[in-house]
């Protein structure tokens, strides 16, 4: 990659938490000649006035060289998904709870912002998984679709196909749908394999399924997965990379397919997915 030039700015929501961090961002990006572009919610939320290298209250632009951002999964995730389709990496700096998808954490900033505009990261692209439904635009996941049983009524009833051939039905709390980049979320609390990076390919598990017989299944690239509200009367919500988007009444059905090399994701040099499932979860656990 090229000498950045324009970078979006992303941060977690308790805009405290990254004060010091955003300095050192500032202070980096004057050095490096880089304008910083933040949207009108991020340039209320830190209260920035006009200065040398910020673009304020400018709509987010998919013609950058770089999206930062400074939070937790949820908001990295949201950097993937609105760069999706293009050659724009995500630099993250881990405010939250877990950060797998992290580039760092919030230690030593100012080199390693140098080295974010100096473009001395590695591009690692990330797969994701679309959601079709009648009516309704398409939906982007980069680590997740969730299928929920609607809270204070019965438990759900879903049926599911592969390829066209139904596999089964099953009752229960609900469904999850994790790319490998997902399959460390909800998956993983729900007992299904958690999937390296450089997998071709897409898990399902159940959310407490009332059955002996429902097991998490991995699902080739190229298999187009249907999912079908079979109960008689009760909707259920459907959930993307944890946020809800939309509800599926009795009778109606999503498709999820999978997608190749959809979004860029910066690590330091001689980071691996193993490395960081070792140090993120083992350190959850000590």
């Amino acid at each position: 990659m090229s000498a950045c030039r324009t970078a979006t700015v992303l941060t977690h929501r308790r805009a405290t938490d990254t004060t010091a961090g955003l300095a050192d961002l500032m202070a980096s990006a004057r050095a490096h000649g880089v304008t910083l572009r933040f949207d009108a919610a991020e340039t209320a939320k830190h209260a920035l006035v006009p200065g040398d290298g910020l673009s304020l209250d400018a709509p987010l632009s998919r013609d950058v060289d770089l999206c930062l951002v400074l939070g937790g999964d949820g908001t990295i995730l949201t950097g993937l998904r609105h760069y999706a389709g293009t050659d724009v990496p995500v630099f993250a700096v881990n405010y939250g709870e877990v950060g797998f998808l992290a580039t760092l954490d919030p230690d030593g900033l100012r080199p390693a912002f140098d080295r974010a505009f100096a473009g001395d990261f590695e591009r690692l692209a990330l797969p994701a998984v679309t959601v079709r439904r009648a009516g309704g635009e398409d939906l982007l996941a980069v680590n997740d679709v969730s299928v929920h049983r609607r809270a204070g009524l019965r438990v759900a009833d879903l049926a599911y196909k592969l390829g066209g051939e139904e596999i089964g039905r099953v009752r229960c709390d609900g469904l999850v749908v994790a790319t490998p980049a997902g399959s460390t979320g909800y998956n993983l609390a729900n007992g299904g394999p958690v999937l390296a990076w450089g997998v071709a390919g897409f898990v399902v598990s159940f959310i407490a399924p009332h059955s002996l017989t429902a097991r998490a299944l991995v699902v080739a690239p190229d298999d187009t997965l249907t999912v079908q509200n079979v109960s008689r009367d009760e909707p259920v919500d459907v959930h993307v990379d944890g946020r809800p988007a939309c509800g599926m009444e009795a009778g109606e059905e999503i498709e999820v397919d999978f997608i190749r090399a959809c979004t860029v994701l910066a690590q330091l040099p001689g980071a691996t997915f193993y490395g960081r499932l070792r140090e993120r979860f083992g350190r959850l656990a000590s």
